[in-house]
């Protein structure tokens, strides 16, 4: 059996990890404030009493389902992984087809999560109903479903196809092609995904002609940022709340609103949408979010060789092996949940730059605000979120802290 080059996994690890570092620290804004520090703003002074039990009933009974959810999830990886289900499946794979068995151990993980999961979706989407939040049709949230786990299952499969198939082709050195082929995979999907992913959900056309239009493609070129034009999804047909957002990097990079965000929402909170959205494509970032994904993808993997290695080394399945498929889905899993608070941290400082960026090129604090208001009530947003799952799904700041963050840049002097 092929021994692991362990000295190179640690450089490739170390290497990764100290560029991963590097850019955290140098590309993402972490003060929220550059110049001094946010204030959220009170409950009190943001919204009425009525609104806060309403949102606070909602997260009371959104929370504790959701955490199940993502608990069941997990537990199904670790089960899978060491159980002796998991062990039987095994078995049964065709040892010469390698790829049929990770198909088979990806889409078994896949159906089973959507399974377990299934029921207390359905209830949220009940909640979501009763909340005024949805108004779609039982058969399209299947059909959503049915898609959203079709492709969960496409882009397990592949990665666990190009770990497996790299450590079967390259045993010694196996975290190298590997870590470059994963990076890969994080620049296409960024680049892919709104051309391919988005349309299975939503279907997108170009912003009529109309004053709107054209004050928003005159906002973009104030700020320098082309963005060719401003697409329209048909997000009514789902969702009742307000959003928009930027995807895609080089040709493939796009703006999108919400076709409810157009019809509910006045002229000047649509600009302070866009303008937020302008500040992501001025700062480049999905382009950097992308780079910093590619390299903490090339960092996982080294660290999964190594970890591997120890385990291969105490009688573990070797890595080239298809039966090690489950137990890569259990790593994925848990390495994405634990990764999570780091990812939404840098996320939400980004957000906040882009609602600075949205503040300096309207210049209208009372837009920004009355926008906040209007998407935290639309979206029944809990004010105070519980903290640990602020810092695990969180990815934008509060309502109160976008709130504050005016006040906040004025008494900076910014």
């Amino acid at each position: 059996m092929t021994r692991l080059d362990r000295r190179a996994a640690w450089l490739v690890l170390g290497g990764a990890v100290a560029l991963l570092v590097i850019g955290l620290v140098v590309l993402v804004p972490w003060h929220w404030v550059p110049h001094g520090t946010l204030r959220p703003v009170k409950e009190s002074e943001a919204f009425t009493r009525a609104q806060v039990a309403r949102a606070q009933a909602r997260a009371d009974y959104v929370l504790p389902r959701s955490l199940l959810a993502t608990g069941l999830s997990l537990a199904l990886a670790l089960a899978l992984a060491a159980g002796p289900v998991g062990r039987r499946l095994r078995d049964r794979w065709p040892r010469r087809r390698w790829v049929l068995g990770v198909a088979a151990a990806t889409l078994t993980y896949t159906v089973l999560r959507t399974a377990l999961t299934t029921p207390i979706a359905w209830q949220l989407r009940g909640r979501a109903l009763a909340d005024g939040l949805t108004t779609q049709s039982a058969g399209g949230w299947w059909a959503d479903r049915l898609t959203s786990t079709a492709v969960s299952w496409v882009g397990l499969t592949i990665v666990v196809l190009l770990l497996i198939g790299c450590a079967r082709r390259w045993p010694r050195r196996w975290f190298v092609p590997a870590g470059l082929g994963a990076a890969a995979l994080v620049v296409l999907g960024s680049f892919v995904t709104p051309l391919v992913v988005e349309p299975l959900f939503n279907h997108f056309t170009p912003m009529p002609a109309g004053p709107e239009r054209t004050a928003l493609l005159d906002l973009a070129r104030r700020e320098g940022v082309a963005v060719g034009d401003v697409l329209v999804a048909d997000a009514s047909r789902r969702t009742t709340t307000l959003n928009a957002y930027v995807s895609g990097i080089g040709s493939s990079k796009r703006l999108v609103v919400y076709d409810n965000l157009l019809k509910a929402a006045p002229a000047d909170e649509v600009e302070a949408v866009v303008a937020h959205e302008i500040g992501h494509a001025k700062n480049h970032d999905v382009l950097v979010g992308t780079g910093l994904g590619a390299v903490g993808a090339m960092a996982a993997v080294a660290a999964l060789a190594l970890v591997w290695d120890t385990r291969r080394r105490r009688g573990a399945t070797d890595l080239g092996d298809a039966s090690a498929a489950f137990a890569l889905v259990a790593a994925l899993a848990w390495g994405t949940f634990v990764a999570s608070p780091l990812q939404n941290a840098a996320s939400r400082a980004v957000e906040a730059r882009a609602d600075r960026e949205s503040l300096a090129a309207t210049h209208d604090a009372p837009a920004f605000e009355a926008l906040q208001k209007r998407l935290a009530l639309r979206s029944v947003a809990d004010p105070t979120p519980w903290e640990p799952a602020q810092l695990w799904w969180g990815t934008h700041p509060t309502v109160l802290q976008r709130l504050g963050l005016p006040a906040s840049l004025a008494r900076a002097g910014e």
